[in-house]
């Protein structure tokens, strides 16, 4: 018996597996043109391109080959030494022909074409080290994030019975972290929260901000008094710190419904926000001295006792914010900015304050700037009725300090 390939069947198994085949391949030649053109550095090429057109338009000669040059030199800035020596051939390819089209002399267009070849050489160089700046600068930004990320652990939108919001900005954008510090967690005597500012720049205010990030986590949870808790941090400041080194910070703690204490060590006072919509800020009644420096001045912090009802805020803040200055050298008005943008959502309150700082300054910080801000919610919008009086109206809100 004799057997016979049907062929049209055949035809349509093999179709789409060429069609596949067909379709890899485009893909693989749209990637590479996609790398290729991406590779390109356009703009010396256009302008290799209008010093040859103006060239053999105007037939100058020498005049205009020597600008040839800057073809590979802006080459440099944007590309790698591949992008810079394509751009230094394509400029000696097109210097030779155009020399000789013109007829100019062996040894000035020798002189000439040398000349190319050592600023693509040197462009080449500099392209190299270029990238290697580069991926320096990226492991640094890679290495700054994790250690913030350590140092300044995100903050969630709920803490405790409070509603939280927190923005920061370091001003050495590169490193992307700086000498301010923050941290809110709850505890069993209540949530408690700092907000401060390390004396100088660089890695060593960073070590300084988590020695005091981690004694206050420690004794926040250790300490019933809030007292205690700064007088720890005190402890540990002044057998670390050098002696013009100090720390200012708010430390804050919730320790029954209705109450706040804050403890100001030498640092901007905090904007209470009542929930009439009042802001005033929290001044101590007696002045204490920064986080290190007690011992200088012999003066101990003290607690100031506060309501903090439902609806009410507070905003912690560093000196970056309001020592912000716009080109006339104004400072950023802090409290009158709050009045503006509060809201019941503290998130979009310090995103509309910190849009609106930047665009003060002009787009970037000259110092580090934290902003936290916490609320305590109305019971009526966690979907508990809120309380009303007998003759059934909702009570009376008021502001007082």
């Amino acid at each position: 018996m004799t057997h016979t390939r049907d062929l049209g069947d055949d035809h349509w198994a093999v179709r789409p597996f060429k069609n596949r085949v067909a379709g890899a391949r485009a893909s693989a030649r749209r990637r590479a043109f996609a790398q290729l053109a991406a590779g390109i550095p356009v703009l010396p090429v256009v302008i290799v391109t209008v010093i040859v057109l103006v060239d053999l338009v105007g037939g100058a000669g020498m005049i205009w080959l020597p600008l040839l040059a800057a073809g590979p030199a802006l080459a440099a800035t944007t590309n790698g030494p591949r992008g810079v020596l394509s751009v230094g051939l394509l400029a000696v390819a097109l210097g030779a022909t155009l020399g000789i089209r013109d007829g100019i002399p062996g040894r000035e267009l020798a002189a000439v074409l040398s000349a190319l070849v050592a600023v693509t050489l040197a462009s080449g160089l500099a392209g190299v080290l270029r990238g290697r700046r580069e991926r320096v600068l990226a492991a640094v930004r890679s290495v700054a994030e994790t250690a913030q990320h350590a140092l300044l652990k995100p903050v969630p939108s709920t803490v405790g019975p409070f509603q939280v919001a927190v923005r920061y900005s370091a001003a050495a954008a590169e490193a992307r972290i700086g000498g301010d510090l923050y941290a809110l967690i709850p505890t069993p005597h209540g949530v408690r929260l700092i907000v401060g500012d390390v004396r100088g720049k660089g890695l060593p205010a960073v070590g300084t901000a988590a020695l005091v990030l981690g004694v206050f986590r420690e004794a926040a949870h250790d300490e019933p008094d809030l007292l205690a808790v700064v007088d720890r941090i005190e402890r540990s400041l002044a057998r670390n710190l050098g002696h013009d080194d100090f720390v200012t910070a708010v430390v804050a703690g919730y320790p029954q419904a209705g109450h706040l204490e804050v403890v100001n060590c030498g640092h901007t006072p905090p904007l209470l926000v009542r929930a009439c919509g009042s802001v005033t800020p929290v001044e101590p009644a007696h002045p204490s001295p920064p986080l290190g420096l007690r011992a200088l001045t012999g003066h101990a912090p003290s607690l100031h006792k506060l309501p903090f009802d439902e609806g009410d805020q507070l905003l912690l803040y560093t000196d970056g914010v309001t020592e912000a200055r716009d080109h006339g050298r104004a400072f950023y008005p802090l409290a009158e900015g709050l009045e503006r943008h509060v809201s019941h959502e503290p998130a979009r309150t310090l995103d509309a304050l910190h849009d609106e700082l930047l665009a003060h300054v002009g787009g970037r910080l000259h110092d580090d700037a934290a902003l936290l801000l916490i609320r305590k919610p109305a019971a009526s919008e966690a979907g508990v009725p809120a309380e009303v009086t007998a003759s059934g109206a909702a009570p009376e809100v008021r502001c007082y300090l």
